[in-house]
């Protein structure tokens, strides 16, 4: 029998929760790691990034379908997703701390590569906590995790965090200890029922060749086409976001050639209004979703928004630019993040396998993260700065177009 969990508990664990885990990686990815590879090895600092997201994308794959996998097959009086949430993030905060005391860059990869895996424990599960809602709730449980969830972690936070760029190895420990509390404060307000006297279901038997279940782990693209699609557009939406926003400190400091001051003022005004934004879209996208029944078209569409935002930056190097992006983009984020995750879950071809695939394709949020810095390095290497942000263009195109070839969502 299927759980279904009230979706007055479900909203807020869904909105505490992503922003608890999103805030601090976000903060730590686009702020404190840059700052701290650029205080030990400032002149390889372009490189050393993307080294670090080179491995992080190898390890956040690996280990996002490990805590998938077993999350979907756990049994326990806490429920499949609690226990690996709880323990992914102990396991971030601990690697956060680490990376505070780094000096060299092998342990700074260490701990980072500890914290990719870590952050994929949390994230599989619980993204499959929108499973969890009644049929008719479910677009607004999406708003909730997407819209207000990962808007808070993906602009609140980093407000916050540039506060701390004259001290971000303090910033490292206080942002992993945020997202300890943070999701344990989520876990309890959503308290996941016991699923022991659930029955594991599996497809195949004892007796079948076992390569052919291992490849049957991803179903063939006539089955899984739409699921394809969704996952295509969310790696390029993704890569076009975080192409921008992972060189954010060194757009300001080495292209618009921003002193500490006015770099840490644009950082600030950008997320607040990408905040308002994506607040705003959380509230209203998932209820006029569900009553309109409407999802494909405004996903697909709002990349749009985010391909304007990043070629304004090219267009107006200066704080004409930055406004033009922060709105922009704050629209089509917000409209992205509250409904990416529904559209989703309408095109999963294996509906007994929930973290697994909704694991996989939010995979978009830490593994575009670690990709795009270096599509963005290779770049800036080859064109100059000035050329990322019509990349990004392009992504964000290429990325609706994929959302809206999708067959099984009408509209």
């Amino acid at each position: 029998m299927k759980i279904t969990i009230p979706i007055t508990r479900l909203v807020p664990g869904l909105i505490i929760g992503p922003a608890s885990w999103l805030g601090p990686y976000i903060a730590a990815a686009s702020l404190f790691l840059p700052a701290l590879i650029q205080q030990i090895d400032e002149n390889n600092k372009i490189h050393l990034l993307a080294l670090f997201s080179a491995c992080g994308m190898v390890t956040a794959a690996i280990s996002n379908m490990v805590a998938g996998y077993l999350s979907d097959r756990t049994r326990s009086k806490f429920g499949n997703r609690t226990p690996w949430i709880v323990a992914g993030a102990i396991a971030f905060m601990l690697s956060m701390i680490l990376a505070s005391t780094a000096n060299t860059i092998p342990f700074l990869l260490f701990c980072w590569l500890l914290g990719q895996i870590s952050l994929n424990f949390i994230v599989a599960p619980m993204v499959a906590w929108i499973d969890f809602a009644a049929n008719d709730r479910k677009g607004t449980a999406s708003s909730a995790y997407g819209g207000l969830g990962m808007a808070l972690g993906n602009n609140g936070f980093t407000i916050i965090a540039a506060m701390f760029l004259g001290n971000f190895r303090f910033g490292f420990i206080v942002f992993g200890v945020i997202t300890l509390i943070g999701v344990l404060i989520s876990v309890i307000i959503v308290r996941e029922p016991s699923n022991l006297k659930q029955t594991i279901k599996y497809k195949s038997k004892k007796n079948e060749n076992r390569l052919k279940n291992l490849l049957a782990i991803f179903p063939k693209w006539s089955i899984g086409r739409d699921y394809y699609l969704a996952l295509i557009g969310k790696l390029f939406q993704g890569i076009s976001n975080f192409a921008i926003t992972g060189y954010l400190l060194f757009i300001m400091t080495d292209f618009m050639h921003c002193n500490s001051d006015e770099t840490q003022n644009s950082i600030q005004l950008i997320n607040i209004i990408m905040l308002i934004f994506g607040i705003s879209m959380g509230f209203i996208a998932g209820p006029i979703s569900d009553k309109l029944k409407i999802l494909k078209l405004p996903v697909g569409l709002s990349t749009i928004f985010l391909g304007i935002g990043a070629i304004s930056l090219s267009i107006y190097p200066n704080h004409i630019g930055i406004l033009i992006y922060a709105f922009a983009a704050g629209i089509g984020m917000g409209i992205w993040n509250s409904l990416d995750n529904l559209l989703n879950l309408q095109v999963i071809p294996d509906k007994s396998r929930v973290a697994f695939f909704l694991g996989i394709y939010n995979l978009g949020n830490t593994i575009t993260q670690a990709l795009a810095p270096i599509i963005a390095a290779c770049v800036i290497s080859l064109f100059g700065f000035s050329a990322i942000f019509i990349v990004s263009f392009i992504f964000a195109m290429i990325g609706g177009i994929s959302i809206l070839f999708i067959r099984s969502v009408k509209k």
